[in-house]
C-alpha cells in the first residue's frame, strides 16, 4: 500500500493527489454545510429580529459565499501539489477571477432584493406614474455598472491589460455613438421628460401636429393614442426641441359662440337675446362665472353677438356644449329671435 501511495504521476506521488482531491472534496462538504447553517439556524436567528433587512441581505449573499468558499477550497487543494510555476500562477489568477465575479454576484443580488422589497412598494403607492417607468431603468442600469466594474476588477487582477482593453472600449463606443447619435439623443430626450415631467401617462397633449392621451412613456419614445383613436409613436427628443401643449393642464375649456341675428332684429330683440344668454350661463352649473357677452360687430348679413364662457376642469365638455347650444336654440325660438345666413340684397333702377 505504502508503495501505491508512494508512486509519483506528474510530480507528485498518489498520497499528494489523494490529498488534494480530498481537500477539493472538503470544500465541497463545507460549502453545503455553510448554505444549510445559512437557510436554517441563521435565517431562524434573522426572522426574530423586527427589519426584514437582515433577512434579504442572508438570502442574497447565502449562494455567493458558498460559491466563494469552494472555489477557495479548489484553489487551496491544487496548491498543495507540485506543479509547473505557470500552471499555479494561472489557478492563481482564475481564483481571483472567480472570487471578483462572485463579489459582483452578491452585490447584484442583494441591490435587486432591496429594489423588490423598498423601492417597488414605494413607487407604486406615489400618484406619479414616471417613477414606475424610470426605477427599472434605474435598476438595469446600476446591475449595468456593478457588472461592468466588476469584469474589468477581474481581468485586471487576472493579469490582463485592462488599460488597453478600456482604450479600445472607448474607441469602439466612440464610433458607436456616432452610428448611433439619434438614439441617444432619443435617450436623453426620455430622461428630460422624466426630470422635467411636462405630461404623464392619460394626459391629452399636443405636440408636432398630433393631439391625443398619452398611454406609454419610454426610454427611446413616448406612444400617443390620438383622437381618432390611432397610436402614434413619437421619438422623446421631439419633446426636447419642440413645444408640448398639456391640454389636460388646462384649468378652464373656453368656449368662443358667435351668434349673427338677421338686420329686421330692433335694439330690444338685441338686449334680450343678450339677457338670455346670460340667464343660460348662470343656470348652467358646469359654467365658471366669468362670461362675457356683447353686441361686438355688424357683419355683411348678420348682426354679431359674442359669446364667451368657460367650461370646469371636471365638467363634460362636449356634452356642456350641445346642453348650452340647445338651450340658446329653443330660448331665441321662443323669443322671436332669428338667425342670419348669408344672404344678398340686390336693387335694381328702372329707366324712363
Amino acid at each position: 500500500m505504502e508503495e501505491f501511495l508512494s508512486k509519483s504521476f506528474y510530480g507528485n506521488t498518489v498520497l499528494d493527489w489523494a490529498i488534494a482531491f480530498g481537500i477539493i472534496i472538503a470544500a465541497f462538504l463545507v460549502g453545503k454545510i455553510a448554505y444549510w447553517l445559512s437557510s436554517t439556524v441563521f435565517r431562524q436567528l434573522t426572522k426574530r429580529t423586527k427589519t426584514n433587512l437582515d433577512d434579504i441581505i442572508l438570502d442574497m449573499v447565502e449562494e455567493p459565499l458558498v460559491f466563494v468558499l469552494t472555489v477557495a477550497g479548489v484553489w487551496y487543494g491544487l496548491r498543495t501539489l507540485e506543479l509547473p510555476e505557470t500552471a499555479h500562477v494561472w489557478i492563481g489568477n482564475v481564483f481571483q477571477f472567480l472570487v471578483v465575479l462572485s463579489v459582483a454576484w452578491m452585490v447584484t443580488r442583494v441591490l435587486d432584493a432591496i429594489y423588490r422589497e423598498y423601492l417597488v412598494p414605494i413607487a407604486e403607492k406615489s400618484e406619479n406614474d414616471l417613477d414606475d417607468q424610470l426605477m427599472p431603468i434605474l435598476q438595469k442600469g446600476t446591475k449595468l455598472a456593478v457588472w461592468s466594474i466588476g469584469i474589468i476588477v477581474a481581468l485586471n487582477n487576472a493579469g490582463y491589460d485592462v488599460g488597453a482593453l478600456i482604450a479600445g472600449l472607448g474607441i469602439g463606443g466612440l464610433a458607436l455613438a456616432m452610428a448611433a447619435k439619434d438614439t441617444v439623443s432619443n435617450v436623453f430626450g426620455g430622461f428630460t421628460i422624466f426630470s422635467d415631467r411636462p405630461f404623464k401617462l392619460q394626459d391629452r397633449v399636443k405636440v408636432a401636429g398630433f393631439d391625443g392621451t398619452v398611454v406609454d412613456i419610454g426610454v427611446r419614445s413616448t406612444r400617443l393614442k390620438t383622437l381618432e383613436g390611432r397610436i402614434v409613436t413619437i421619438p422623446n427628443s421631439t419633446f426636447s426641441d419642440s413645444a408640448v401643449e398639456n391640454v389636460s393642464l388646462e384649468p378652464s375649456r373656453k368656449v368662443v359662440l358667435n351668434l349673427g341675428l338677421t338686420y329686421d332684429t330692433t335694439s330690444e330683440q338685441m338686449q334680450q337675446a343678450m339677457k338670455i344668454l346670460k340667464d343660460i350661463a348662470a343656470a348652467n352649473e358646469a359654467l365658471e362665472e366669468n362670461v362675457s357677452i356683447g353686441f361686438n360687430a355688424f357683419g355683411d348679413s348678420a348682426m354679431n353677438i359674442i359669446f364667451i364662457y368657460y367650461i370646469e376642469k371636471e365638467g363634460d365638455i362636449l356634452g356642456t356644449q350641445t346642453e348650452i347650444n340647445m338651450k340658446v336654440l329653443e330660448e331665441f325660438t321662443k323669443a322671436g329671435l332669428d338667425f342670419a345666413f348669408p344672404t344678398q340684397t340686390l336693387y335694381t333702377k328702372q329707366l324712363a
